[in-house]
């Protein structure tokens, strides 16, 4: 397949004001200005006519398919609220690709997510990276474990604290983070000097995240739990993302210090939560100044999954600069989900995922006119 006659929007080198792209299978073959085009026998020619470009979207946080549009709690498989960790559990379990949000994103050009439990429990358990496309989850996942999840916070707060249990102050939530990661230490020097028993079912999934293979997706909202979690993840060497930090704003230099990324928002919904109290859209600018890579999310299905780019859209409009509010839907969110060598720009070598629009997707009346994923057209306007 090659796209011809399109705006093209690599986010990782110059824009090209009218090129093309050829794909080989399920990977990009070749980008480049129409000025080099040269026609090959038999392949197929999408003509986008200058149309933007881009590839495919990336939602960074969010709960699709484990929390089913349409379906109500019965297909809620979002928190465990019975242990407040829950290290073994792994998102693939219960992600259903049925969901109807997933051919939301997909209009939307969105190709790619990271999806996974909750933040009801201080340890949620592991989230998975993933395509939209398909009908098995199993043949849908590019990362696997992508994620570890883990909250502060009045979630787990209230979780377990409404009911008369362990934990329930900030103060519980951090000191049982503390000791699950204490002992999942331990289980790692004792595994390496062959100083252990058996392998431990709940431990084994802390291996990578001790290893820095992948990080721990740390749910906070508030200020001083943005700061605990940074204290912990200092304490333990291990790496961690910030999802949502509504008041990273308040703690920019902190946050620039800890050179950890955070994935912003949602601020597309109403401030139910006293924590949310200072969520606002100009976050995602003052972290852009202060030299942080961020993302931008809807958390979805807290906001809708096919608002992604309207959200990054709003950031611009409280002064993101337009590049980088395409970045935070694109490169910055691979980048952040350590999966920038399969996706989030157009190159070769990478998945063809590619998302063409008829003007700029941050804007409310942009169509998307085609959504390709691993070279194959799974959504075209009509």
């Amino acid at each position: 397949m090659v796209i011809i006659n399109g705006k093209i929007f690599t986010m990782e080198d110059k824009t090209i004001e009218c090129g093309y792209i050829r794909t080989k299978g399920k990977l990009i073959e070749e980008v480049g200005d129409m000025s080099a085009y040269k026609k090959i026998k038999d392949e197929q020619i999408i003509d986008v006519n200058g149309a933007w470009v881009l590839p495919g979207l990336i939602e960074s946080h969010a709960h699709i398919g484990i929390t089913e549009e349409k379906w109500g709690t019965i297909a809620d498989d979002c928190n465990e609220g019975t242990n407040p960790v829950t290290a073994s559990l792994r998102a693939m379990d219960a992600i259903n690709p049925m969901d109807p949000a997933f051919h939301d994103a997909i209009k939307a050009g969105i190709t790619s997510v990271m999806a996974g439990p909750g933040s009801a429990n201080v340890v949620g358990g592991q989230f998975v990276f993933m395509k939209t496309q398909g009908r098995c989850i199993d043949n849908m996942i590019i990362k696997q474990p992508a994620a570890m999840k883990i909250a502060f916070g009045e979630n787990p707060k209230t979780t377990y604290g409404d009911n008369n249990q362990y934990p329930s102050t900030r103060m519980a939530v951090a000191a049982t983070l503390r000791s699950t990661l204490f002992q999942a230490t331990q289980y790692k020097k004792d595994k390496e000097s062959g100083n252990f028993a058996k392998e431990d079912f709940e431990m084994e999934p802390w291996l990578p995240v001790l290893r820095k293979e992948i990080p721990m997706k740390a749910h906070a909202h508030r200020a001083d739990d943005i700061l605990t979690a940074i204290r912990i993840a200092g304490e333990f060497n291990v790496d961690i993302t910030i999802d949502h930090g509504t008041e990273g704003h308040l703690i920019v230099d902190e946050i620039a210090e800890s050179g950890f990324p955070v994935i912003s928002g949602t601020a597309l919904t109403a401030r139910n939560k006293l924590e949310v109290q200072n969520m606002n859209f100009k976050t995602a600018s003052i972290l852009h100044k202060a030299g942080i890579l961020f993302s931008v999310t809807t958390d979805h299905p807290v906001a809708l999954i096919q608002y992604l780019p309207i959200c990054a859209g709003l950031a611009v409009k409280n002064g993101l600069p337009m590049e980088e509010g395409l970045k935070s839907i694109t490169i910055n969110p691979a980048r952040i989900c350590r999966v920038d060598d399969m996706v989030g720009s157009l190159k070769k070598g990478k998945h063809a995922d590619i998302a063409v629009f008829s003007g700029n997707p941050m804007e409310v009346f942009t169509k998307t006119i085609y959504t390709i994923i691993d070279g194959e057209v799974v959504y075209e306007y009509s």
